[in-house]
C-alpha cells in the first residue's frame, strides 16, 4: 500500500515539471526609457526640466535628480525638476518589476546663471578728448563682446577692456554682448560728452561808453566753450577788476590800442584768445545822428521826447515813472505844415498838450539862438565842425524871451541850444522837416557834453 502511494506521488511531480520549467522563462519584460524638455529651452541656471517618462513593464520607479530639486522621486511621472545650479547635470530612472530591474542615466548641462552689468567712468571731466574706463561688473559670462560707437578701440572681445579713449563730442552707444556658453545677453549704455575747449570773448564797452571814447569800461563777455577757468591780461595800461572770474571788466582811462588776452581752461587743455580794442580820445561829446521827432499827434506813433543819458526817444505810451527825471528834450510842432515849433523845458510838457513827465527837471531852451541876442549862438558848420565840446563848453546858454521863441520851417537846417538840468550843454540841428499828416516829423543830430 506504501509502495502504491509513493509511486503515485513520484508521478505526479514528473507531470508538472515541465509545466514549471516553461512557467519561469516567460519573465515579464522591461524596457527603461525616459525623455526630458528645457523650459523655453532655457539652459541658464535655474533650468526648468520636465521629465517624460517611455519605460514599458515596470511597476516600480526610483528617479534620482543629482541637483535637482526636488533630488528624487518615486513617482513614474515626477512633473518639473528645476536645477538651480550651473554645471554637468545627471537624471537618473531604476525602474523594476517583479522579474527585472534596470537603470538609464541621461546627462545635461546647466548654463552659468548671469548677472551683465557695467559702468562707464568718465576720467577727469566730460570734455573731450575724455579717458572712459570701463568696469566690467558681470557674472556667469564664458564670452564677451563690447561696442564702444566712436571710441579708440571701437570694439573689444575680453572681459575687462580697460579706458576707451573718445575724440568726439555727442552721444555715444556703449553695449555689451555677453554669453554663458549657449545665450547672448545684452546690455547698452550711452554717455554724453561736450566738445572740446573753444576760447573766445567779445569786448562790449559799457552803455556810457559805447562811442569807443576814453575813459571807457567794458565787459569781457566770455563766450568760451567747454571752459572751466579763465586768466585774463591787458597789455597798454587797462585795468581788470577780477582776472580769473568768467566775465570781469576792464578800464581804460585813456585813449589808445590795447589787447586783451584770455587763457581758458578745463583741466585736460588750454586755449589763448585775443582781441585788440581801440580807445579813441576823450571828446566829452556825445553824438546822436538821425533822431525822429513828431509833432505833437505823432508823439504816439514816433514820440516827442528824447534823453541824452538814455540815449533814447520816448512815446506816449512809454512809462515814464523812472524815466522822466532823465527826459532832456521835449519837441512841440503844432501842426503838418510846421508853422509853429519849439523844444520846451520838460517840466512845462502838460502846458503843451503832453501828460505831465514824472520827476521832469527843467532845461534851458534856446530855440531861436540868431534872435536871442545873449551871446550863445552856432553855425550849421560849426554843428558839423564839432569833434569835442571846446564850442559848448564856452558857450554861455541861458534863457531869454526873443531865444525862447518858435520857429518854422523856413530855414534848414535850424540850430536850437539847450542845457540840461545837470549842467550839460548841447545843441540840436534840424535837418529834415518831414510833413506827413498827422504823423509828421523832424530829422535831427544831437550834440551835447559827457559831463559839465
Amino acid at each position: 500500500m506504501k509502495s502504491t502511494g509513493l509511486k503515485y506521488i513520484l508521478y505526479i511531480l514528473l507531470l508538472y515539471a515541465p509545466l514549471a520549467a516553461c512557467k519561469k522563462e516567460e519573465a515579464r519584460p522591461l524596457s527603461v526609457d525616459f525623455s526630458y524638455a528645457i523650459e523655453n529651452n532655457d539652459f541658464t541656471a535655474p533650468v526648468k526640466v520636465t521629465v517624460t517618462n517611455n519605460t514599458l513593464g515596470a511597476t516600480n520607479y526610483k528617479w534620482t535628480f543629482v541637483g535637482g530639486d526636488p533630488a528624487a522621486s518615486n513617482k513614474k511621472d515626477p512633473g518639473t525638476i528645476v536645477f538651480n545650479s550651473a554645471g554637468d547635470l545627471s537624471i537618473i530612472l531604476e525602474a523594476w518589476n517583479d522579474d527585472n530591474r534596470d537603470t538609464l542615466t541621461r546627462q545635461l548641462m546647466a548654463d552659468s546663471t548671469v548677472a551683465i552689468a557695467f559702468d562707464a567712468v568718465v576720467q577727469v571731466n566730460d570734455f573731450v578728448p575724455a579717458r572712459v574706463t570701463i568696469i566690467n561688473k558681470s557674472a556667469g559670462g564664458v564670452n564677451y563682446n563690447w561696442t564702444f560707437e566712436g571710441g579708440q578701440p571701437a570694439t573689444a572681445a575680453v572681459k575687462d577692456p580697460g579706458t576707451i579713449v573718445f575724440n568726439t563730442p555727442g552721444e555715444h552707444v556703449l553695449t555689451l554682448v555677453l554669453n554663458n556658453g549657449r545665450k547672448d545677453f545684452t546690455l547698452t549704455k550711452k554717455i554724453w560728452l561736450q566738445p572740446a575747449i573753444q576760447a573766445a570773448f567779445t569786448i562790449i564797452p559799457s552803455f556810457d561808453d559805447n562811442d569807443q571814447e576814453a575813459p571807457l569800461t567794458a565787459t569781457l563777455h566770455n563766450e568760451t566753450s567747454s571752459g572751466l577757468y579763465w586768466k585774463w591780461s591787458v597789455s597798454g595800461g587797462g585795468v581788470i577788476d577780477n582776472d580769473t572770474a568768467r566775465e570781469p571788466t576792464v578800464h581804460f582811462a585813456s585813449g589808445g590800442t590795447y589787447t586783451v588776452t584770455l587763457l581758458a581752461g578745463n583741466d585736460k587743455e588750454t586755449k589763448t584768445v585775443q582781441h585788440a580794442i581801440t580807445v579813441l580820445p576823450n571828446s566829452n561829446l556825445r553824438t546822436f545822428h538821425d533822431v525822429q521827432l513828431g509833432i505833437n499827434t505823432a508823439h504816439s506813433t514816433i514820440g516827442c521826447f528824447f534823453s541824452t543819458k538814455l540815449q533814447r526817444s520816448f512815446k506816449a505810451s512809454d512809462d515814464l515813472t523812472t524815466a522822466g527825471k532823465d527826459i532832456d528834450l521835449v519837441f512841440f510842432g503844432l501842426n503838418q505844415n510846421f508853422t509853429y515849433n519849439r523844444f520846451i523845458t520838460p517840466d512845462s510838457s502838460a502846458d503843451y498838450t503832453f501828460n505831465a513827465i514824472p520827476g521832469a527837471q527843467p532845461v534851458t531852451i534856446i530855440n531861436s539862438p540868431e534872435q536871442c541876442n545873449c551871446g550863445a549862438a552856432m553855425t550849421p558848420v560849426e554843428f558839423d565842425g564839432m569833434t569835442n565840446d571846446v564850442l559848448l563848453a564856452g558857450m554861455a546858454i541861458n534863457f531869454t524871451t526873443a531865444g525862447g521863441r518858435q520857429f518854422t520851417n523856413s530855414v534848414t537846417p535850424h540850430i536850437v541850444l539847450f542845457k540840461t538840468s545837470d549842467g550839460r550843454k548841447g545843441a540840436v540841428k534840424i535837418k529834415q522837416f518831414v510833413s506827413n499828416g498827422s504823423g509828421s516829423y523832424i530829422v535831427a543830430d544831437i550834440k551835447v557834453q559827457k559831463t559839465p
